[in-house]
């Protein structure tokens, strides 16, 4: 269940036995099979919840509350950094045990072992708290009772990440403390002195290098505070007005299907940070309206998967691991933002690309749309045009100088006043508090993965594993920075088979990313690197969430969907290579060298704009008429020498300029496609 259905009982407006589905859908919009196919995938995202009634119903929402209430606090006055983190794990715990079955046939009930289990989680959390200085200062040499905390605390926190995220994280952690014990007896480069209980579990359970660490301290002092922000503004209507406004504004256009979509998925995703809701909730509405311009189903599915990806990449939220990268590389988070600015307007480019193409493709211009909102944007604008300011206000309150903290408490403080400016939008006090349940419930899964992160990235800093994997990845590509790029790539892409973007990200953050900096590439880009190639895997099965969640709605099948949506987000995906294998490439971030000006930086782009226009026209077979093969092949290699110069200058280093060959490449295949035109 999601945190709506828990909020109030079953006598309450989103009462315990209400959908799955997120709150910007409208009910009745899918059928009861598609509904269920839906929030399945929902559920193997965010797990499979209770929906309990009356005053259990009750009790979630209170501990979900208070949970919101002391991280507001916390954002507000001064908490200690231990106790921060200590608690914000054992609110996590108490939910995940609490909202969360040991098993789906168990869903719905309360049951004794899941006490037993919040009751231990409370005491880990107080024995942490009341430990004080003294249990930090004595990690070194622990006694007996701090051995049996940290072992229960490993425990839980392995079960109620499985509970929320699955079977994978809790394994791949399991497989790395068995590394930690039983390393010195491998093989080299891989073998280390060895680690026992005294010295692995207070490194785990008690220091900050392990699940108390990085991922934690951001978890709790920034990703919570943007999921409580992001239930605000769906509460207050904002994803709705969202979609509405991007129906109208192209609504009755020739083209308008596949536009929707890119523009709404953008307005929806950037507050939302979240690629299977944004997915849903377009899909649920587009749908239809794909459907009558001549979309097939797996195409469809694969469009609306990646806007739905779109919403991890797009400011000002971003993905949770965005925040990640702030406090790995000490820098505030409107630097981030401000990497990713370009990077997020070359990917929703690269769709209008592929979109437009779509159209020529479908014939779609002589084919009339219905547009399923009727009311004008003009007139949208006018009534719930205020919702605007959650695009603003976070980055407003950054620019004027105050923290990331401060800057989403004070945007939260807006959203809230401005919902008052319409009735139906008001955050009243009972609609508020849902909205605080809401953030904080969707915060668990997100706790428990960084928590569970945390073993796993405390094991590789004792072990000294990152470093040997740094070594072995430039050793592999015979210290080519393409070559490393290329395997950094593949490694981070097979770990997100497996685990969520955050994990991935975190993982590959402390593994990855030191083989790229090594080789001189600058922090920033081999971060924001791994942080694009982490995202990739929402589209990449078996946790492909939002390409089987679009095709539980479009009915294809959903590795053909997934199929489509790696179509739809190939050519953005080549772009991060431009970061770390060309000098000037840091300029699509923002950022220059001493050696660079802005006129570069513009030049950059125009680069990676016309060559993913390439590509798209590669991966879609059609420009101003259908592709042979050989035109197809031609699109994409003039594509990847004007995004991608480096790949020619890695295979043939003595040929100057390979983005002029590219440009001259894509004019000439222009001209061909015109002339064969102007033949038919």
């Amino acid at each position: 269940m999601r945190a709506e259905e828990l909020v109030s009982p079953a006598d309450g407006p989103a009462g315990a036995a209400g959908s799955a589905l997120p709150p910007e859908v409208v009910p009745g919009s899918l059928d009861a099979a598609t509904t269920a196919k839906v929030e399945a995938l929902i559920e193997e995202e965010e797990g499979a919840q209770h929906r309990f009634r009356g005053m259990l119903a009750w009790i979630g929402t209170a501990v979900a509350l208070a949970m919101s209430l002391f991280h507001l606090w916390a954002a507000w006055d001064i908490v200690p950094t231990t106790v921060l983190r200590f608690v914000h794990v054992g609110f996590a715990m108490v939910l995940g045990f609490y909202l969360f079955p040991v098993s789906r046939r168990f869903r719905h009930r309360f049951m004794p072992w899941d006490a037993v289990l919040i009751a231990a989680g409370l005491y880990v959390t107080w024995y942490l708290i009341a430990g004080g200085d003294d249990l930090q200062d004595r990690v070194i040499f622990p006694e007996p009772m701090d051995l049996v905390v940290g072992w229960m605390l490993v425990a839980l926190v392995l079960e109620v990440t499985r509970r929320t995220t699955g079977w994978v994280m809790p394994v791949v952690a399991i497989v790395f403390i068995a590394y930690a014990f039983l390393g010195n007896h491998l093989p080299a480069p891989w073998t280390h002195r060895g680690y026992d209980s005294e010295r692995l579990i207070p490194h785990l359970a008690v220091g900050l290098d392990g699940i108390f660490g990085t991922a934690v301290d951001v978890s709790a002092t920034l990703i919570i505070l943007f999921t409580i922000y992001g239930a605000i503004l769906q509460l207050s209507g904002a994803g709705k007005f969202f979609v509405d406004f991007s129906f109208s504004v192209m609504g009755g256009k020739a083209s308008s299907a596949g536009r929707t979509v890119v523009l709404s998925s953008f307005l929806l995703g950037g507050p939302s940070g979240s690629g299977v809701a944004t997915t849903v909730t377009l899909g649920t509405v587009a749908w239809p309206m794909m459907k009558k311009v001549g979309y097939r189903a797996a195409d469809a599915g694969g469009l609306l998967a990646a806007g739905g990806l779109g919403a991890i990449i797009s400011p000002p939220v971003l993905g949770a691991a965005a925040f990640l990268i702030s406090e790995y590389l000490k820098i505030g988070y409107l630097d981030v933002l401000r990497m990713a600015v370009i990077p997020t307007c070359l990917y929703y480019a690269s769709l209008l690309f592929m979109v437009e193409l779509d159209q020529r493709r479908l014939g779609a211009a002589s084919k009339a749309v219905e547009v399923p909102q009727a009311t004008p944007a003009r007139e949208l604008v006018r009534k719930y045009g205020f919702h605007f300011s959650s695009l603003l206000a976070i980055i407003v309150f950054m620019v004027l100088g105050y923290s990331s903290t401060l800057a989403v408490l004070y945007a939260m403080g807006v959203a809230v006043v401005l919902s008052f400016l319409r009735r139906d939008t008001a955050l009243y006090p009972r609609k508020l508090v849902e909205a605080l349940a809401i953030g904080a419930i969707q915060s668990v899964g997100i706790a428990a993965t960084c928590a569970c992160a945390g073993i796993i990235v405390g094991v590789i800093t004792l072990t000294g594993l990152g470093l040997k994997f740094s070594d072995i990845a430039i050793q592999a590509a015979n210290g080519s920075i393409l070559g490393t790029a290329l395997f950094t790539a593949l490694i981070v892409w097979v770990i997100g088979l497996a685990v969520p973007v955050t994990a991935s990200y975190i993982i590959c953050a402390v593994v990855a990313a030191p083989a790229l900096t090594k080789l001189g590439v600058p922090d920033y880009a081999a971060h924001m690197f791994v942080f694009y190639y982490a995202v990739l895997s929402e589209v990449s099965p078996p946790t492909a969430l939002s390409p089987f969640a679009a095709a539980a709605i479009t009915g294809a099948g959903p590795y053909a969907t997934t199929l489509q949506a790696w179509k739809y987000t190939l050519p953005a995906f080549v772009l991060p290579f431009v970061f770390v294998t060309d000098p000037e490439g840091v300029g699509l971030l923002l950022s220059l060298t001493p050696q660079m000006t802005w006129l570069d930086v513009v030049w950059q782009v125009a680069l990676a704009t016309a060559g993913l226009a390439a590509l798209a026209a590669a991966c879609q077979g059609y420009f101003l008429r259908a592709l042979n093969g050989v035109e197809r092949a031609g699109f994409a290699l003039a594509g990847l020498l004007l995004v991608f110069p480096a790949l020619l200058e890695g295979v043939i280093p003595w040929l100057p300029a390979p983005h002029w060959i590219g440009l001259a490449l894509a004019v000439g295949l222009l001209a061909l496609q015109g002339r064969g035109r102007v033949a038919a």
